[in-house]
């Protein structure tokens, strides 16, 4: 298939160019390296050093044989997307392209507009040219399970039978979003579903939960095709924050009790579900949602396991708590269905000591990359 993954130099972008390409799939990436450009503006950086695109393409050529097209192209910017659906006439446009940090939205006003703007600007720009220049190509964008928030009610994939006075309809699930970023996310999912309704477009809507790992089989084929690995607390992971805080000698630090709970998947099983909506596309007019993780933990229990491996390491290091700079439930009930991939061929990789100390591992390698004054937040949504 002609496959455009826009969003390609991105840590989930990366290694599902690379995948797909792998597959034997026809790849072209998009990109505005922006995200290169926020970590200038935050004074961040990746822990593992990635090249730049050229060179990370001209690498993979060099190891698989295969070409990945690139373009550099901003999706605000309708122009530049037109140019690219007119060039590649993709089959599928795969949709990472976004500003993906919930802390980023919050930094203050300014940075909550410009995420706002470039998320939705940008999909609906793709939106647009699905219709005016590729009307069979299926989009595949990727959503986020923290639409859904913390509901006292089982999460259903993205659709939900509601009764009400004696009625029954079947409607979109009530989304509570935690932050500007994730009300990014609720508005390209009902704009989207809009468009699928309206113009007869095919979509995908993965809701994906947070993604941990570091390599897949295709960045593990040599050293200058490794994936980036964000650890500040303006975009890394609560897991990733841990494991560096663990290679570097610092207390594991728990927002509030650590009870908060959320859908966690490896990388590597997010180029995988890539793969299953590509290969498996809506129908015209059709707007599916799957929820994408594979395993649910609370922010506790990933400082625990993370803790256990590091001291297998030799890295003694306690857990503490401090006070939470986001607003959200504790002690809440946490239950996500996530059938549709599973039944559709994935089989999951799940979070175990072995996977961990590999990442470990990578992160105490590393340490003389990481800025210790970046591990703790800054940002608060108070």
């Amino acid at each position: 298939m002609k496959i455009v993954v826009a969003g390609g130099d991105g840590f989930c972008g990366w290694p599902t160019a690379l995948y797909l390409s792998q597959k034997g799939h026809d790849v072209t990436i998009v990109d505005n390296l922006v995200r290169r450009d926020i970590d200038e503006e935050l004074g961040s950086n990746s822990v593992t050093p990635i090249l730049p695109l050229e060179e990370r393409v001209a690498a993979w050529k060099e190891v698989s044989g295969r070409d990945i097209a690139v373009r550099i192209a901003d999706l605000t910017d309708y122009d530049e997307v037109a140019a690219v659906f007119r060039a590649v006439q993709p089959e599928a446009f795969v949709h990472f392209a976004e500003h993906r940090s919930a802390p980023y939205s919050m930094i203050d006003r300014e940075h909550a507009i410009e995420n706002h703007r470039n998320n939705i600007e940008g999909t609906l720009n793709v939106l647009w040219a699905i219709k005016d220049f590729a009307p069979d190509c299926h989009l595949v964008k990727l959503g986020t399970m923290g639409e859904y928030g913390q509901p006292n009610i089982d999460i259903e994939e993205g659709w939900l039978e509601v009764e009400h006075k004696g009625r029954k309809d079947r409607l979109p699930y009530p989304k509570q979003p935690g932050s500007f970023y994730h009300l990014t996310k609720v508005h390209d999912s009902d704009n989207i579903m809009f468009a699928c309704k309206i113009w007869g477009i095919r979509a995908t809507d993965l809701n994906q939960g947070v993604v941990y790992g570091l390599e897949t089989d295709e960045t593990r084929l040599d050293p200058r095709l490794v994936n980036r690995f964000d650890y500040d607390a303006v975009f890394g992971t609560a897991l990733n924050r841990f494991i560096i805080q663990a290679a570097i000698g610092h207390d594991l630090t728990v927002y509030g009790n650590g009870s908060q709970t959320r859908g966690y998947l490896d990388i590597q099983d997010t180029v995988r579900c890539i793969e299953i909506a590509c290969e498996n596309p809506a129908d015209r007019g059709e707007f599916r949602v799957y929820n994408q993780f594979t395993e649910q933990f609370s922010v506790k229990e990933l400082a625990q396991k993370v803790q256990k491996v590091a001291a297998d390491l030799g890295n003694e290091v306690a857990i503490s708590s401090m006070d939470n700079p986001r607003v959200e439930k504790y002690d809440h009930y946490y239950n996500a269905v996530n059938t549709t991939l599973l039944s559709l061929g994935l089989e999951p990789h799940l979070l175990t000591e072995e996977h961990l100390t590999e990442v470990i591992k990578v992160a105490m390698n590393n340490t003389d990359r990481v800025k210790r004054e970046l591990v703790m937040p800054t940002v608060t949504w108070k």
